[in-house]
This record gives structure tokens, C-alpha cells and sequence, in this order.
């Protein structure tokens, strides 16, 4: 499939604390094998797959050791042999056998991770192997985001998106109603305009970054890849249009990382802020006050329609052994059921349609953590990850921020820079071919 630019996020959420629970469901729908697929290997021949994860022994044992039983009961031949890895641990670790004999079963990777996996073959094509009614089972946009050519290489697994927390005090004395927030960005500059001239507060701090452009459906590459998009006319106009913004004072001059921007929005220095859940525990720390005062929506959208998720998933190594039996577990792990149980228990979201239906995700006792968890789930129909899928992103991404950064806090000329990052965007690629 080809795709302009989105979202490059990494991490796994697995750290935060939670009380544990053991849930799970024995609800294998959609696996193949439960479908009618035999997979191949007879059902009465034991099998062991190697299953890896991220960050989650072992707060997350009770819940996998019931999960493992579970599956046991419709697939008695089958092992899970699990293992835990820190994320750099798992990289290198799965480099040196992904397409090898020793190579694992099931993995979970973040999106960037297993694109790259998938670019280079060492992941298995998984459309002969799980069912139709199983793809179409997760958010299209998160599921997408690892298919290639038509091929899918991974199963969506827990995630999350930003919302919008707004300062309810700030707001009103705006004039404005927060009953009725804004739903796209546009909108949201008219409020951060308002709330400027009415209070003196800016609307919102933020990092002066690529993903800039994809949010207002400007690529960042081309349609193969092979050189920079994003300093076109349209891309110069949105650069223009946040500089703009910036000067007018309804976006903070300055590349706030995230504990700045915990720090402007606890002394009230801005009204807004585009965060995750995460932000919640900082905020009642640093200014509780503030944050009794705060209410969380859905985060409103810019031209390209799509609010960014942060998404780990399940992959299968070509090198593995047992690739049916793999992506039979791999289903039943991410199955709704499974991903409404553990979302439950590790204050993630889920990639799967059906588990935002549940009552978890929809009602509130109208404390901020449920109007952030209810708005996150909103919005997974619109999300999708930002990543660029070649070799050296991270430094495609440091000469774009670099270039947006000089236009916006050092006042160079928009297209002249712009120019200037798409050259230097089109060497890093040059040189990753060689």
C-alpha cells in the first residue's frame, strides 16, 4: 500500500501502575483455525511457540498466565513459551533472528520497528493466514498502518491517541462554551484567537515538528518514497499559516517539549493541551487546582482527518517454525475480548472495533481520567501512526524540526528553509540507498 508520511511513536505503555486483575476470554472468533483452517501442523502434534513482549513481566503475569490457559482449552497441543524483553533488548535480539532457525513466534513490536522488520522480509505475510472477518476486526487506520503492497504483517494490539484538555476557567471567561468544543483545528485557532484577546493566556504550547504536515494531508515523501513532499506550495502555506500563528500569540513562541508544556498549562500560561492520558498524573501533581479545573475532548482534527496513535502490535518472524499456529495465537490475543480485558487492567485503548462498544469506554463518572479515557476512545476511528517506513527517519525528522524551528522562532524565510530541509531530506535517502 502507498501511503504519505505518518506518525513515527515508539514506547510501550506497560509501565504505568495498575492494579492487576486476571481477565481474559476464551472467545477465539476470527482466528483462522477457528474458522476452519487446520493451520500446518496436525492438531494433535505439540507445539511451542516463543512468544516475546515489550516491558510487561511482571505486572502483567496474572493476566497472560490466564490468557495462556484459556487458549489452552481450544488448542490443548499448544505451548506458550513467553519471554520479556526491554524494547532495545528485543530490537537487536529479533535483527539476529527474525529470519533465522531460532527465530521467535510471536512478537510484540512497536509500528516503526516492525515496518522496518517488514521492509526487509523478515516478517511473515499474514493475508493467507488469518481470515477476512479478523482484518476488518481492528480500526482501518491502525491496522493499515503495517500493510505493504496489499500485505499485512502485523496484528494491532493496545495503543492510545492525544486528546484535548482545556482549562474550563479560561475558556469561559472567554466567552466561550465548553459544552461545545471545537472539532477541527481551524476551530481551534478561532478559540486560542479569542481566548487570547479576552485573557491574555495563548491557546496552547507545542514542539515544532514534521508531523505538521501529514496532520493538514501535506506528505512528507513521495508516493515511493524516494524524495521529499513536503515543500510544496501547500506544505509552505501551512509553515506560513503556524508561523502566523505563533507571531500572533495564540501559540507560545517557543519548541516546548512535554514537561514545559505540563509547566504552562499548570500556571495557567495557556488554556489548552494536546496530550495523552499521561498528562492527567502530571498535571494533579504540579497544580491540582488547575487540574480540577480541567475537562478532556475528542482532539480536533486538521485537513488530513486523522489524530496519531501510538501503537504496539503483534508480528510473526518469517523464521518462525510454526507460522500458522503464531498467527492463530497472535488473533486470539488481539481479539476483542482479549484487548477489552487487558485495556481494563493496563489503562490502554484497544485497536479493535468491537471493544469500544463496551461500557468502559463509554461511560463516565465525569472525572477527568474518564472524560480522557472516553475521548481517547472516540478517537480511534480517525487514528493512524505517523512513521516515514524508510532507513534514517529519525534523521529525516531532526532536519525538518531543525528547518521549523529556525522559521518559526528565528523568523527565517518559509520556502527558502523549507527548500533548504527538503535537500537535506533527499541526501539522508540518497544515502540510505547506498
Amino acid at each position: 500500500m502507498k501511503r504519505s508520511a505518518k506518525v513515527m511513536l515508539f514506547g510501550t505503555l506497560a509501565g504505568m501502575t495498575i492494579a492487576m486483575t486476571a481477565c481474559s476470554s476464551n472467545n477465539n472468533e476470527g482466528s483462522p483455525s477457528a474458522n476452519g483452517n487446520d493451520g500446518n501442523t496436525s492438531a494433535n502434534e505439540p507445539v511451542t511457540l516463543e512468544f516475546w513482549t515489550i516491558a510487561l513481566q511482571p505486572k502483567f503475569n496474572d493476566y497472560f498466565n490466564a490468557l495462556f490457559a484459556d487458549y489452552a482449552k481450544t488448542h490443548p497441543n499448544v505451548t506458550i513459551d513467553w519471554k520479556d524483553y526491554p524494547l532495545d533488548a528485543i530490537q537487536s535480539k529479533l535483527l539476529a533472528t527474525a529470519a533465522g532457525g531460532d527465530a521467535p513466534d510471536v512478537v510484540n513490536l512497536n509500528t516503526e520497528f516492525a515496518n522496518q522488520l517488514a521492509s526487509k522480509g523478515a516478517l511473515a505475510d499474514l493475508g493467507s493466514l488469518i481470515s477476512e472477518e479478523t482484518k476488518s476486526a481492528y480500526f482501518d487506520g491502525i491496522f493499515n498502518s503495517t500493510v505493504f503492497d496489499g500485505k499485512p504483517y502485523a496484528f494491532p494490539w493496545y495503543t492510545g491517541t492525544q486528546v484535548l484538555y482545556m482549562n474550563k476557567s479560561l475558556v469561559e471567561k472567554a466567552g466561550l462554551d465548553p459544552a461545545n468544543p471545537p472539532k477541527t483545528k481551524e476551530e481551534l485557532y478561532e478559540w486560542g484567537r479569542q481566548i487570547k484577546e479576552k485573557t491574555g493566556a495563548a491557546g496552547y504550547a507545542t514542539q515544532f515538528s514534521a508531523n505538521h504536515f501529514p496532520s493538514e494531508d501535506i506528505p512528507i515523501l513521495n508516493e515511493d518514497r524516494t524524495a521529499a513532499a513536503f515543500n510544496s506550495d501547500a506544505g509552505v502555506a501551512v509553515i506560513q499559516n503556524l508561523k502566523d500563528l505563533v507571531d500572533e500569540g495564540i501559540i507560545l513562541k517557543d519548541d516546548a517539549n512535554f514537561d514545559k508544556q505540563i509547566q504552562y498549562y499548570a500556571s495557567e500560561q495557556v488554556a489548552f493541551e494536546l496530550s495523552g492520558p499521561t498528562f492527567i498524573n502530571f498535571i494533579k501533581t504540579a497544580a491540582e487546582d488547575v487540574y480540577n479545573n480541567t475537562i478532556a475532548v475528542p482532539l480536533p482534527t486538521g485537513k488530513g482527518d486523522l489524530r496519531y496513535s501510538n501503537s504496539m502490535n503483534i508480528v510473526v518472524p518469517k523464521g518462525s517454525s510454526h507460522p500458522q499456529e503464531a498467527a492463530d495465537f497472535a488473533a486470539f490475543l488481539t481479539n476483542a475480548d482479549n484487548q477489552t480485558a487487558f485495556s481494563k487492567i493496563a489503562n490502554t485503548l484497544p485497536s479493535t472495533k468491537k471493544s469500544i462498544e463496551d461500557p468502559f469506554f463509554t461511560q463516565s463518572d465525569n472525572t477527568l481520567e474518564a472524560q480522557a479515557k472516553i475521548a481517547s476512545a472516540q478517537s480511534l476511528d480517525k487514528a493512524q501512526e505517523y512513521f516515514l517506513g524508510v532507513p534514517n527517519a529519525s534523521d529525516i525528522n531532526t532536519a525538518i524540526n531543525r528547518k521549523l524551528q529556525e522559521i518559526i522562532l528565528n523568523g527565517a524565510d518559509v520556502k527558502s528553509s523549507l527548500d533548504a530541509a527538503a535537500a537535506e531530506v533527499n541526501d539522508v535517502l540518497k544515502n540510505a540507498e547506498n
